[in-house]
């Protein structure tokens, strides 16, 4: 019988997979369409730069259907090139393709050297990613040493990217012990080569043989596997696609299950064909009996935006004061996120659609003023969404085609209509964002989002939790430089009393300050307004609004850097702040908060996981205090802290990406993600980018006995600490739709998340240390009732046979909060366990509904006895034979007498 545990792990998975990116690849007849490699708007002009991703691509091609049994392809591929680029006649204009929906982005290394290939990977096993990062240098071939042919890596990177594997090889551990023995952490395990290690300094560098460290049994962390540069070994890809023999992912039966990689710990212990096989792409192809063509390229280069508000202005905007929100959050969009040189449009619409105004482009603050006036005061009439479509694409099609164009569309209200202009909408070629506001905006309306690629948003009728303004702050351009976009440094609201006073601060840190923009809205009369710049300043001019109820200051040039103080008091009513800005620098990247969930339909009792990626640039920044607010139709909201410790819902520790699990669920309909984010440290040391799953840096080749060493890899600051970053930022991420959710109470179906990151330390030769993360109740809530430890001394029986295996007694063991440090020394008993032995160790947890996890990564020790040490070797020697070289003696004769004393020497030696 099928337990429910088992059920619920099944069913979250059926969820989760492919649900994190936003990509527009489409599988066809075997082969993969609509691929979006773009080009960083920041990458110097280099035309050969597109020639040489047409070839990385087109050698990739038969790699990957050979790879994949005849059954995959690469069929065709848009190259987005940057505005600043020169136009050619060649160079369409994308329609639903933009920077940020790109499969692969080919951007500036974050320091240099740091030419990593990688892939972006929220998610974990079978899951798919989020995108491939190469730099220039990489593509244009000057990293083939290193990583080998760039059409290899990227079907490396793509079996990341599309199928959620991991690497096979291990950066943190090189080697292993396996039943006493030192071997390096390969796949398969017939790729063969030597150990070294090279000592470098002050510019020159000196081969050495590996030494064994006395404590642990393995190579000290200098020592690396530089392997033959001829094999005869296929396996695998994952691992090493730099080897020439290497044309195929490990299989069942060639893998290393052994080895202490990614690719065991997040896929138990599966061969990364085993979880090709069970990818949607897989079951829904069969292997060809031709020859695929070569993929086909489009050269799309980005414009100027051209957007067009759609806003809903019919008789229930009136409810819940709407109509003024709405106002409110466009005023924002048009004074601040829209980016200078856009082309802007406005449409209102009730039954019918009204033209507010024509694409006008944003060249000045008059420009922008001019679209606010245009905003409806008057709120009547039915839905008739299609109408304000319709319109749009009229007032569009004026000036521009509806290829790329953005609409925003806005509405409160049911239609049932809707679907009457689907067709129109996916022929127009036009991305289209939705806001859902209130709980009764039509049902349908996220599937315009999602047929084009566009952002879906929802606002409840909570005014203090300022989601309208927050779902249009979210809405910068997919495209352009990132020191264009407006940034959201803070979003505050609330409801007070009497005389109370709303007080706070606001960090300008040193990634930001142009355009700095301060906003606050009301839902009565004009708040008293007080702000202070860091030096204690109090800041004049602030513009007030009473028509729309808002008042807002616009800092001069470049706000000072530091903490800027507000005060604002009212007598009952709501208040909100907002404060935005942009890049203080073109070359300096700001700090960044993404967010985004898994799901954005969820079905009950699957939970959603909550991504929040804080970076500067390309480098992650951690340790900072990320939490997410999520707010039900019903204005219910709960607050979850996420974190970047690699358990949970967490992939990777310490990667800028911090995640959590979602179970609150309190009825059907939507749900609105705020994101805040708070300080943290910009590390971005050579401990991060290790933590990047892409293509394995080969420290050099073994040519004819002989190694030939590759140049280091750039060092980075070793600070793991890094230094302290002070920023603050809050943004949207969206919305989802939940289904199924049971009246309440609802009943516990939730069971303790898998753990992810089980360690293993032996102590003396009994004792064994274990460390891991504290699950919880509900995945990573609450706390476990009990934990079950299993050991044995196969790895195999240990995964399949958990439950039949040695247990561990673990009366004394009480689990601690989700999310804690759990320590656990124990003695293994009832198991033979001696010099060389392998033991294997894996956990399950168990809620107090006996619901169960599933069993964690399994950890193993060896046991390793060091042997006596040697003695000393005594001073003395055997003496020296008196030889002298004459006529007489022969040349054989000599050399027979001083091996015997080179014999007799070794021996004085080695007993002392």
């Amino acid at each position: 019988m099928t337990s429910f545990k088992t059920t619920v792990f099944i069913l979250v998975l059926h969820f989760l997979e492919g649900a994190l990116s936003n990509s527009l690849i489409q599988l066809n007849n075997n082969g993969y369409e609509d691929i979006v490699i773009a080009i960083d708007p920041n990458v110097p002009e280099d035309e050969t730069l597109i020639q040489q991703i047409k070839d990385m691509v087109t050698q990739a091609s038969p790699y990957l259907f050979e790879a994949t049994e005849k059954r995959f392809y690469f069929k065709s591929v848009a190259i987005l090139i940057p505005e600043t680029w020169k136009t050619k006649p060649e160079y369409k204009r994308p329609k639903l393709e933009t920077y940020k929906n790109a499969d692969v982005l080919v951007a500036q290394p974050d320091g240099p050297g740091n030419d990593d290939p990688y892939t972006e990977q929220m998610g974990n096993c079978g899951e798919k990613g989020e995108r491939i990062h190469f730099t220039p240098d990489f593509v244009m071939g000057k990293k083939l040493n290193e990583y080998g042919p760039q059409g290899r890596v990227f079907v490396h990177e793509w079996a990341h990217l599309r199928w959620g594997v991991f690497n096979e090889y291990n950066n943190d551990q090189k080697f292993y012990l396996s039943k006493g023995r030192v071997k390096p952490v390969i796949c398969s395990k017939k790729i063969t080569g030597t150990n070294a290690a090279k000592q470098c300094q002050g510019g020159s560098c000196i081969e050495k043989s590996c030494k064994i460290d006395r404590k642990t049994g393995l190579y000290e962390k200098e020592c690396e596997f530089i392997p033959d540069d001829i094999q005869t070994e296929t396996a695998s890809i994952m691992f090493s696609q730099s080897i020439d023999s290497v044309v195929h992912f490990c299989t069942k039966k060639d893998h290393n299950k052994e080895a202490p990689n990614l690719q065991n710990q997040k896929c138990n212990l599966r061969s990364t064909w085993e979880v090709i096989q069970e990818s949607e792409d897989f079951k829904k192809t069969t292997p060809m009996t031709t020859q695929p063509p070569k993929p086909s390229f489009l050269l799309l280069q980005t414009g100027q935006r051209i957007v067009c508000l759609v806003l809903d202005k019919s008789g229930s905007m009136v409810a819940g004061d709407r109509l003024h929100r709405m106002n409110q959050a466009g005023k924002l969009f048009l004074l601040q996120t829209v980016e200078q040189g856009s082309w802007v449009g406005m449409v209102t619409f009730d039954s019918a659609a009204y033209v507010g105004s024509e694409l006008i482009q944003i060249n000045s603050g008059a420009d922008r003023d001019k679209l606010t006036k245009t905003l409806p005061t008057q709120a009547s009439g039915g839905t008739s969404i299609c109408s304000g479509l319709r319109s749009a694409f009229t007032v569009i099609r004026k000036k521009y085609p509806t290829d790329g164009a953005e609409i925003v569309l806005l509405t409160d209200g049911e239609d049932n209509t809707i679907s009457g202009c689907f067709n129109e909408v996916k022929q127009s070629g036009a991305i289209i964002h939705t806001v859902a506001l209130g709980p009764s905006a039509a049902q349908e309306l996220e599937e315009l989002s999602k047929m084009t690629g566009g952002l879906q948003t929802y606002a409840s009728d909570q005014a203090q939790n300022n989601g309208l303004i927050d779902a249009f702050g979210a809405l910068s351009s997919g495209n352009g430089a990132v020191s264009q976009r407006s940034i959201q440094l803070e979003s505050k609201g609330l409801t007070l009393q009497n005389t109370q006073w709303m007080n706070g601060t606001v960090i300008v840190d040193s990634t930001v300050g142009k355009d700095t923009l301060f906003l606050v809205t009301w839902t009565k009369v004009p708040p008293q307004i007080l702000l202070w710049d860091p030096s204690g300043k109090k800041q004049e001019g602030i513009v007030v609004d009473t028509q729309t109820k808002l008042a807002y200051l616009q800092i001069p040039g470049t706000a000072k850097v530091g903490v800027w103080k507000y005060s604002l008091q009212a007598s009952s009513q709501t208040l909100t702040l907002t404060v935005t800005s942009r890049a203080s620098q073109t070359t300096l990247p700001p700090v960044t908060v993404t967010s985004k969930i898994n799901k954005d339909t969820v079905k009950f009792p699957s939970p959603t996981v909550v991504y929040a990626k804080i970076h500067q640039g390309s480098r992650p920044i951690l340790r900072a205090s990320v939490t997410a607010l999520l707010e039900s139709v019903n204005g219910k909201t709960v607050t979850l802290e996420l974190l970047d410790n690699g358990a949970g819902a967490d992939a990777t520790k310490d990667d800028g990406i911090y995640s959590r699990y979602f179970t609150a669920y309190d009825e059907n309909g939507r749900y609105s993600i705020k994101v805040r984010a708070l300080g943290g440290s910009d590390t971005a040391g050579q401990k991060a980018i290790q933590q990047r799953n892409g293509a394995m840096y080969i420290p050099g080749w073994l040519e004819n006995g002989k190694i030939k060493w590759n140049p280091p890899r750039p060092e980075n600051d070793d600070d793991s600490q890094g230094k302290q970053v002070c920023f603050s930022r809050t943004g949207s991420g969206g919305s989802f739709v939940a289904t199924n959710v049971p009246k309440a109470p609802i009943p516990d179906v939730f069971p303790p998340c898998q753990i992810t990151d089980l360690k293993a330390k032996l102590y003396g030769d009994s004792l064994i240390n274990l460390t891991w993360t504290a699950p919880g109740d509900d995945y990573d809530h609450g706390k476990a009732y009990k934990y079950i430890i299993g050991i044995s001394t196969d790895i195999l029986e240990l995964r399949e046979m958990f439950n039949d295996s040695v247990k561990v007694n673990t009366t004394d063991l009480i689990p601690k909060e989700a999310n804690s440090k759990e320590v656990f020394v124990f003695k293994p008993e009832n198991i033979i366990f001696e010099n060389g032995t392998d033991l294997f160790i894996a956990i399950q947890a168990v809620d107090d509904a006996n619901l169960k996890s599933e069993i964690s990564n399994i950890a193993r020790v060896s046991l390793f006895i060091p042997p006596p040490a040697l003695p000393e070797p005594t001073t003395s020697s055997p003496p020296c034979p008196d030889i002298h070289v004459n006529s007489t003696i022969s040349g054989i004769h000599i050399l027979k007498v001083m091996w015997k004393w080179l014999g007799e020497l070794q021996m004085s030696v080695s007993l002392g």
